[in-house]
Parts: structure tokens; C-alpha cells; sequence
């Protein structure tokens, strides 16, 4: 029922996962940001080759202060952009310290081509039955939050 506890837990480097973590929070989502320690360039060319190289490679940022407790959430829902077709480092970081047996899990993917084709099938291989909606931009597109 409502008392169901939902919790959007994302990443967000050029503002597109904060714009949809505001429009979960307006749904009743707790909202937690995750914090690297290193900090990543906005621009979006050296941004591709640093990011783009890490996620790649599978790299795990190091993260600030990260709560990593979901114990008492029914519905988690991870927010990442999409580097390279693959999923940010620091979500790499994220889904390494979360349990998320059990739970219901849902990916929202934010990219500029709004496609996620090596991410995506990450995901289905290793979170069985987890829901993945790709938006494109969602900052520039405010349509693309219908998809939620």
C-alpha cells in the first residue's frame, strides 16, 4: 500500500538525473545523490575520454559518505547516465555496495542518444526482472519523464 518506501538513488554529472530525481521526489521518492571523490569534467569531450575509458573498464569511483542501506525501501529505483553505451562509474560503485535482493528495481538511464545497448544488457543479465527506461536527455526533453 503507501506505506511502501521508495527510494531513488543516482548519479548526475550535467543535471539530468537531478531533473528526474525531482520529479521522483515529487512522487514520494526519498532522494539520495551519489558523490564521487573525484571530481569528473562537465564538458562533454573530456568527459567521454576519462568517463568513457573508466566505464569501460568497468572502474568503481570512490564515493562521499555513501548510505548504502536499502533494508527498509520495497521499490529501488538507480538513476545513471550513460557513458560509452555502459553504465557511470560511480553507479558501478553503487550496485557493488547494494543488496538488492528481493527488492523491485528499476534502472532510468539518461543519455544523449536516449539508448543503452551494453548497459541494458548488463542489467537483464545480472538484475532478472528489473525494468530499464532509457530517456533521452531529460533535462532538454521534458517529455521523456512520461516514460516513467
Amino acid at each position: 500500500g503507501d506505506n511502501m518506501k521508495k527510494i531513488f538513488i543516482y548519479f548526475s554529472l550535467t543535471g539530468n538525473g537531478d531533473y528526474v530525481a525531482n520529479y521522483y521526489k515529487e512522487k514520494g521518492y526519498e532522494i539520495r545523490k551519489v558523490i564521487t571523490k573525484s571530481k569528473y569534467p562537465k564538458k562533454m569531450f573530456p568527459l567521454m575520454m576519462i568517463g568513457g575509458f573508466k566505464a569501460a573498464t568497468k572502474h568503481k569511483d570512490k564515493l562521499v559518505d555513501f548510505d548504502n542501506n536499502i533494508d527498509d525501501y520495497d521499490e529501488i529505483v538507480i538513476g545513471s547516465p550513460i557513458w560509452f553505451d555502459r553504465l557511470s562509474c560511480p553507479t558501478n560503485t553503487v550496485l557493488s555496495k547494494l543488496d538488492l535482493t528481493n527488492k523491485s528495481v528499476t534502472f532510468v538511464l539518461y543519455s544523449g542518444s536516449g539508448t543503452s545497448g551494453v548497459a541494458t544488457k548488463l542489467i537483464e543479465e545480472k538484475y532478472k526482472g528489473a525494468k530499464i527506461i532509457n530517456l533521452k536527455e531529460p533535462k532538454n526533453n521534458i517529455k521523456e519523464v512520461d516514460k516513467l
